[in-house]
């Protein structure tokens, strides 16, 4: 399969100057740009991650038909960006997770724009305080291994959305409820492993996003600069590995009825 040659395809049509979709981009891009501020005045390494990183690397911004945005940060950093971001931000942004937030089923936090409405189809109108375009920040920690982080998530990851309400069968609410003291259990001994094997190994929190991957603090650390939408942001140390763990190919543009949004609605307020 060709890798990406930017002169065969025209793919301003998804994002276009003046469409919704690139006032959604450039709007998410305002909200990293405040993010990477705090970070930096605050000395809190994150780096961009996911399909951001990819876009960067592949497009040199946002892949063209994607609307969200993503960063990582440790786990040690998380709780306490959280705080500094929820003091901080300025008025037409807000922080939200799962903790104060119970529509939340996934343990990552997002910040908000209030002058905007964001329908990702898994929640109505009205049910959650915050539903603006958003960049997510997943909290990232040291894991024993993926076996054992698979096999625990698969209890700690399946209660925890449940007891949110991801499921509305009351069957699988009272599993979660039986399940929930075990998992929690599994979780610290997931953790207390993670002390003595697989320290240089990376992956999403506990009940975070469930993706079957890991990464070697080797090719996030030490953070480099990565060009996106023409500034720089930080990245992984080795951005090509880091992405071949994730997508493999990653260069390989993906065929147009694969080229995903996740929106239903993007409206703007303002």
């Amino acid at each position: 399969m060709a890798e990406l040659d930017p002169l065969k395809e025209d793919f301003s049509v998804y994002n276009g100057e003046g469409t919704v979709l690139r006032k959604a981009q450039l709007r998410m891009l305002d909200i990293l740009i405040e993010v990477d501020r705090i970070c930096k005045k605050h000395n809190i390494p994150y780096w961009i991650d996911y399909g951001t990183l990819l876009g960067a690397i592949r497009h040199g911004g946002f892949i063209p038909w994607d609307d969200d945005l993503d960063i990582s940060v440790l786990k040690k950093d998380y709780f306490r960006l959280a705080e500094i971001l929820e003091r901080e931000l300025p008025k037409d942004l807000a922080f939200q997770d799962w903790r104060n937030e119970r529509k939340l089923t996934m343990k990552g936090g997002k910040v908000r724009d209030l002058r905007s409405y964001y329908d990702d189809g898994l929640t109505k109108r009205g049910e959650m305080k915050l539903q603006g375009i958003f960049i997510d920040i997943f909290p990232v920690e040291q894991i024993p291994s993926f076996k054992i982080k698979q096999k625990v998530d698969f209890f700690y990851g399946r209660a925890f959305r449940r007891l949110r309400g991801l499921n509305d069968s009351k069957r699988e609410y009272i599993i979660a409820l039986f399940m929930w003291p075990c998992a929690n259990v599994l979780v610290l001994f997931s953790r207390f492993l993670a002390l003595f094997m697989g320290k240089d190994l990376l992956a999403n929190i506990h009940g975070g996003l469930n993706l079957p991957v890991s990464h070697r603090e080797k090719d996030i650390f030490p953070l480099k600069e990565v060009t996106f939408e023409g500034m720089t942001f930080s990245g992984p140390n080795d951005p090509d590995t880091f992405l071949r763990a994730i997508y493999g190919n990653y260069m390989w543009v993906p065929p147009k009825e694969k080229r995903m949004t996740h929106a239903s609605l993007i409206e703007f307020l303002d």
